[in-house]
């Protein structure tokens, strides 16, 4: 125990001797009673924590925002789809062998893609229609997942349909009843002409949390949806699920080359498709990254007034440490130091508090909307209803070194400044 404390001595005598500036510098951010940092100190490092904070969430909620939006779409949307424009696809079996050889593909599925209305009594909505190989499908996409009520396996002939969460609310739908399904095409005779008509039996009921799939979507089985249109055997085209992600762009090039011979065959991936959306909200990041680091910015020079009202206040003191031998250098340090502190605590505390906001977001604002009864994401206007987070810790790390080198380069001049003082002619007016 006693040796411990000797180090320790040894230590703290060390960094005394060697780094006194550091010590003079600690003593000048605080008051005379030590207990307490100085006003203007404080609120340099409120500004700073505030302003690296608010950096840090917003960022979290951006990448959160777009993580989990990519993760909705990619539930109901193809990784990539295999389309013909202006036509159908006849042989899709020959289509799915020749990509055998692709290693990133993981399963590939046909579908049928319609527009329908669906009608229940005097009401009526416009609909997309989705045909579907259920044993395929979820192997492609994990709608199968996002079954609410009843059950995702279609039977072929038995004209059963799943239906988005918002379709069943507007129409008061359950599991089991049935709603009647208007074909775009129309059936021909002697005494008129009249809308293809079917009904169907409400098998399930998804809600994958996105209002554009939830109260715009309904699968059917592929053969029920080849009768109901009149494609006999045909498909709109294949949707394809791969293993990584990252290697969309490339797989999709592959792909287009493997089908480069094959007339009006059209190879669309998710970041295609989604495209104006992703790129909307990275530049919305980018955009909110330059306002709050501006934030920062302001907060950080305000260390420069702080530094320059210290050394007015402490022209006297920088006049006896040069006569007691202290360099211009030394007395430099002392100021940069003192800077340095506040960017340090201010960052700290704004890396704290941003990580432990942006981690619990998912508890914050639920509570605050129970608590003064309002909705800030309105699931019929935005594409998601919550309020995601995702923190990165390249962000956090970003932010903090971006936060600490401000606080360095407004410590210059102030420092500068001290280091000029003419001990003589200071002195001489005490």
């Amino acid at each position: 125990m006693p040796q411990t404390k000797f180090k320790n001595n040894m230590i703290k005598n060390f960094l005394k001797n060697n780094f006194y500036e550091f010590w003079i510098a600690l003593r000048y951010t605080r008051l005379k009673n030590r207990n307490f940092i100085s006003f203007i100190s404080l609120t340099s490092i409120i500004g700073i924590t505030l302003g690296v904070m608010a950096l840090i969430v917003v960022l979290s909620v951006m990448n959160g925002f777009r993580s989990e939006l990519q993760s909705k779409i990619l539930s109901v949307a193809s990784d990539i789809e295999v389309v013909k424009i202006g036509g159908n696809v006849k042989d899709w079996r020959q289509l799915k062998s020749n990509l055998k050889g692709l290693e990133n593909i993981s399963a590939i599925a046909p579908f049928t893609n319609n527009q329908a209305m669906l009608s229940l009594g005097k009401y009526n909505r416009g609909v997309i229609v989705r045909g579907i190989d259920p044993s395929l499908e979820s192997k492609v996409s994990d709608l199968n997942l996002k079954i609410k009520e009843g059950e995702f396996n279609l039977i072929q002939n038995k004209y059963e349909i799943l239906i988005g969460a918002d379709i069943a609310r507007y129409f008061g739908l359950s599991v089991g009843d049935k709603i009647s399904l208007i074909s775009s095409q129309a059936n021909y005779s002697p005494v008129g002409i009249f809308p293809r008509l079917k009904q169907f039996k409400i098998k399930g009921i998804f809600e994958v949390g996105m209002y554009e799939y939830d109260a715009g979507l309904v699968l059917i089985h592929l053969n029920d949806a080849q009768t109901l249109f009149q494609m006999d055997t045909l498909i709109s085209g294949l949707r394809v699920k791969l293993k990584d992600l990252n290697q969309t762009r490339r797989t999709a090039s592959l792909m287009s080359d493997t089908f480069k011979n094959v007339d009006n065959l059209v190879v669309t991936d998710w970041t295609r498709q989604h495209a104006n959306l992703f790129a909307a909200i990275q530049m919305e990041k980018k955009v909110m990254f330059i306002i709050l680091t501006l934030i920062i910015a302001v907060a950080a020079f305000n260390i420069v007034s702080t530094l320059v009202m210290g050394v007015t206040e402490k022209k006297s003191d920088i006049a006896i440490l040069k006569t007691l031998g202290a360099t211009q250098k030394s007395i430099l340090l002392v100021f940069m130091w003192q800077g340095v502190l506040i960017g340090i605590v201010g960052t700290f505390l704004g890396v704290l508090l941003g990580t432990t906001i942006s981690l619990n977001i998912d508890v914050i604002v639920p509570f605050i909307e129970a608590l003064f009864g309002v909705q800030f994401l309105s699931k019929e206007i935005y594409y998601i209803s919550v309020l995601p987070s995702k923190l990165l810790l390249s962000d956090v790390i970003f932010i903090g070194f971006m936060s600490l080198f401000l606080s360095i380069i407004a410590t210059i001049y102030p420092s500068i400044r001290a280091s000029m003082v003419e001990p003589a002619t200071t002195l001489k007016y005490e």
